[in-house]
């Protein structure tokens, strides 16, 4: 068997999710298939070539070791290690710039910008959303009013109107296609979530950022709120997107593995053609 790198922090705590239990049982579904390596996100630099593929899953923000991450992934491209996710996405893995990006090219995104003379571009509104470009779990977040805002003027960072959503839908990908959604149908328990059958409308909105960020490989979370009719997004996760896997169904459950084991085996065969 071909060996994996797996490369996870088991006591990263995070608000609603127990990222250690997600992870255990994965590796459990995927010892039947693969040699498997555990290795810490802040300590992995030495244990590249360890393995024949390295898996990057639930690490939580890299803010506590932004500089060991960046190290880390250049020494990935420079010596052409196979990771899965890969590193060439445009969203989350570069911070939270492309809410603007996505903002300024007309795509169906909470309206984002980074400076307050900006604000008409976006509506007026009793409340602003304030946040960190590098930001993860809500790290760095602000709650303004208008007045608060514009006497603050934050630079740097991204500035969103509050948006009184309906609820939030979350689309997971492997590779470019369509694994599961669930939703929060409680809006103040955003990680209180159940199944969910999308539309073909619902999938047509996923599908685009899946296209626009064209990563090579890697699982993929397009998060949403819905407004009415309306769905915008919220966050384009493509670094570690946690998976809610716990709350699946056992055929989603089972499916999701079966397309992941099936997903690895391809990029270790890529290797070894190599």
């Amino acid at each position: 068997m071909k060996t994996l790198l797996y490369i996870t922090d088991l006591y990263y705590e995070a608000k609603g999710r127990n990222y250690y239990e997600e992870d255990l049982y994965i590796i459990s579904k995927l010892k039947d298939h693969f040699n498997i390596l555990i290795g810490h996100p802040h300590q992995v630099n030495s244990y590249l070539h360890t393995a024949d593929l390295l898996v990057f899953r639930n690490t939580g923000s890299i803010l506590n070791y932004e500089l060991y991450f960046r190290e880390f992934v250049e020494e990935v491209r420079r010596k052409k290690i196979i990771t899965f996710n890969s590193f060439d996405g445009k969203a989350d893995i570069k911070g939270k710039q492309y809410l603007i990006d996505l903002t300024n090219e007309g795509f169906p995104v909470i309206p984002t910008i980074e400076n307050v003379t900006e604000i008409d571009r976006i509506g007026n509104h009793e409340k602003y959303v304030v946040k960190i470009k590098n930001g993860a779990d809500s790290i760095g977040m602000d709650f303004l009013s208008k007045d608060e805002l514009l006497n603050s003027k934050p630079e740097g960072k991204l500035i969103q109107p509050f948006m009184d959503f309906d609820y939030e839908v979350s689309f997971y990908y492997m590779n470019d296609t369509f694994q599961y959604a669930l939703y929060a149908p409680d809006k103040t328990n955003r990680w209180k979530l159940i199944e969910y059958k999308p539309s073909a409308e619902d999938l047509k909105f996923g599908d685009q950022f899946i296209k626009w960020n064209n990563i090579d490989r890697g699982i993929t979370r397009v998060d949403a709120c819905r407004v009415g009719d309306e769905l915008l997004l919220v966050e384009l996760e493509d670094l570690n997107p946690f998976l809610s896997i716990d709350l699946l169904s056992e055929t989603t459950r089972d499916n999701f593995i079966n397309a992941l084991i099936n997903a690895l085996n391809a990029e270790v065969q890529t290797v070894q053609t190599i």
